[in-house]
């Protein structure tokens, strides 16, 4: 009988919060629907509910401003829009901060989450998976003594909180091992391990 009833919540488990995680982007997507008149809500328009809309919505948006900004025009509109928000103290220090983290994560010429490493923490001789980030700057690459690296050291099961830390290069370890794998090893607090791959044999 446990058997059986383990069996089932592996099955309906891993539906049960894929479904809930879509439907909370979708909802939250949704919201969208806020920046049309209330005549072109589908509610109102068609007499039914269709959820998902407000999410065609805003990728819809995300793509077309995508496309406004890429081209001459669009360019000179962002750096406009950047100096006018520049010029709002509060806004300006928020809007800064999320733009260069941003742009960090999401840049293909950014250097975030590009390695797998293993590092030592929180303690000499405790090992756990972290990202490499790129390197200390500004006035802290001037109190460290050779050659570091900043990396990110993600929780378990929630990997967008953690801990940001500059090591040595000699202290990591890169692993022959993807950012998705890491990720995957990481939420499922070492339950789903990337396949072990052989390492190459060296000539003698």
């Amino acid at each position: 009988m446990r058997r059986y009833f383990v069996t089932g919540l592996l099955i309906w488990v891993p539906l049960a919060i894929t479904a809930w995680v879509l439907s909370l982007i979708v909802g939250t997507m949704d919201q969208s629907l806020r920046l049309l008149p209330a005549a072109f809500h589908p509610k109102n328009a068609l007499g039914v509910d269709l959820p998902g809309v407000g999410a065609v919505l805003t990728l819809l948006i995300i793509f077309v401003t995508g496309v406004l900004a890429a081209n001459f025009i669009g360019q000179h509109l962002v750096v406009w829009w950047e100096r006018l928000l520049a010029r709002i103290p509060v806004v300006n220090s928020i809007y800064k901060s999320v733009k260069q983290v941003s742009d960090t994560l999401f840049s293909p010429s950014g250097n975030a989450f590009r390695q797998a490493l293993l590092v030592q923490y929180p303690r000499e001789g405790a090992w756990t998976i972290a990202f490499l980030t790129g390197q200390p700057g500004g006035d802290v690459a001037n109190h460290l003594t050779g050659d570091y690296v900043s990396v990110y050291v993600p929780t378990t099961p929630n990997p967008t909180s953690g801990f940001f830390l500059m090591l040595p290069k000699q202290d990591v370890v890169e692993l022959d091992m993807s950012v998705d794998e890491a990720l995957k090893y990481i939420i499922s607090m070492g339950v789903v391990a990337p396949p072990a791959k052989p390492r190459p044999v060296a000539n003698t």
